[in-house]
């Protein structure tokens, strides 16, 4: 024989799985902002060697460029003057400073096709050329103090760098140019950074969100599968008990008949048989309570709509529940104030939703159970009001009155009769109706469930 599996209950399942996912998703979100902040601090230090290796290039072709030395090949003297000594020769020859030899547009454009040549072609920079030696300023942008003075308050806010503005070392006129270096500052780095890296970033946050999304509605089908599985077991529970009761009373009326006594007396055979036949059409209304809720499921009704009053239904209706209501020691008041009652409705499905509102009073109720019902004209509507004084219903109860196979409990699973499908049937008939319900409640007070449907344009038909 194989060996029966054993598997665990969603309800010990249920914590586990949620913990898991949950642990799941708090080590996916660390590790993409890990990820991400390792990330930027490597394309900031990329960023920085970029401008760095930008502003050698330039300042490299500037000490190039900065012109050949001056020659004395032309020289002549006049009358009066001797040669040159060699003092006045090297101060004659000695090669001008980058700021004397290029204007701040050139030496800016150099900049930027040095920039441009590392990957940053529209980079924003302020820049400076300084005197190291008399320390001043030979050449500055407007910005580039105030961001200096930015950087002292915040050195992570802009990347500022220097180089020498120097002629090769070991070179002839090595020491005879002008001790000069030059600054630059690019404003804003992280937010540059940032910038590079949007498509990275708005894609992590994408997945991470989808990902989110993806245990949201694994956890919410987790959660209405725990819903399902307890309303399952709610409904079998009640199904049992409702066929166990008629079952049992038509066995025990069965054997009734079999009994000598019983099957000579007439007047006794009639009574086991009007209760066998009774409790056959309670098994087959539920059965057809059942059907109905599996038609409706499937969107099947149709509805065979015809001129009815609905003033002449609700006093149809209460006629017929005297009996409940006498039993219960109830009582019910009419109040029909509508002018206009005719409706374009189904007759089956319209009486049976307001039915449904009454046996539900008289099923959810305490002791002195008053019923009231209203109607009332609204435009081109006509308003049900139909008010308890019953037990009432708590604001879970009343979120979720109508759906299917719930029921609101009352201590005993099993001390109201029903599967739960009485509401959810009224919500759909009054939709497919197109009318609205809305249900009003307090525990202990009473509910009062108010309808509105449309009223039949021709009053007279």
């Amino acid at each position: 024989m194989g060996r029966i599996k054993q598997f665990i209950p969603l309800k010990k399942l249920f914590p586990v799985i949620i913990t898991l996912i949950t642990l799941s998703l708090i080590g996916t979100i660390y590790i993409q902002y890990n990820w991400l902040r390792i990330m930027l601090a490597d394309r900031q230090e990329e960023f920085s060697w970029k401008v760095v290796s930008g502003v050698i290039d330039a300042s490299q072709q500037l000490v190039q460029q900065r012109g050949a030395l001056p020659s004395l090949k032309n020289f002549r003297s006049r009358p009066g003057f001797g040669f040159p000594t060699d003092q006045l020769q090297n101060e004659l020859m000695k090669p001008s400073g980058v700021a004397q030899k290029f204007t701040e547009f050139e030496v800016q454009e150099k900049l930027k096709q040095a920039f441009g040549n590392q990957g940053l072609p529209k980079l924003n920079f302020e820049f400076a050329i300084i005197n190291t030696s008399l320390m001043r300023y030979e050449m500055k942008t407007k910005n580039f103090e105030r961001m200096l003075a930015e950087n002292k308050s915040d050195s992570t806010r802009n990347l500022e760098t220097y180089y020498e503005l120097q002629p090769a070392e070991g070179s002839d006129w090595e020491n005879l140019t002008p001790n000069e270096e030059i600054g630059v500052i690019v404003p804003n780095v992280k937010r540059i950074v940032l910038e590079q890296m949007r498509w990275m970033i708005l894609g992590a946050i994408f997945f991470t969100l989808m990902i989110i999304a993806a245990f949201s509605v694994t956890i919410y089908a987790l959660i209405r599968q725990k819903k399902l599985s307890e309303i399952k077991n709610d409904f079998i529970n009640n199904m049992t008990h409702e066929f166990k009761t008629p079952l049992a009373t038509i066995s025990l009326a069965v054997d009734a008949l079999k009994n000598e006594k019983v099957m000579n007396d007439k007047s006794k055979m009639d009574y086991f048989r009007d209760i066998i036949k009774e409790e056959n059409k309670r098994m087959n209304k539920h059965v057809e309570t059942i059907l109905q809720a599996a038609i409706m499921d499937r969107q099947e009704i149709t509805l065979n709509k015809m001129p009815l009053s609905t003033h002449e239904i609700l006093e149809d209706i209460i006629d017929h529940h005297q009996l409940q209501l006498h039993d219960k020691g109830a009582d019910a008041e009419l109040h029909l104030n509508a002018e206009l009652d005719k409706v374009d409705a189904d007759p089956v499905h319209y009486r049976n939703l307001l039915s449904n509102l009454v046996d539900n009073a008289i099923k959810y109720s305490k002791e002195n159970l008053l019923i009231k019902i209203y109607t009332i004209n609204t435009g081109k509507s006509i308003q049900i009001k139909i008010e308890d004084n019953g037990i009432g219903m708590n604001k879970e109860t009343v979120k979720r009155i109508f759906e299917k196979f719930y029921r609101a409990h009352t201590g005993n699973v099993h001390n109201v009769k029903g599967f739960g499908l009485g509401l959810s049937y009224v919500k759909a008939m009054t939709d497919a109706h197109g009318g609205k319900i809305k249900v009003e409640s307090a525990v202990g007070k009473g509910s009062t469930f108010t309808l509105e449907f449309p009223l039949l344009q021709d009053q007279n038909a």
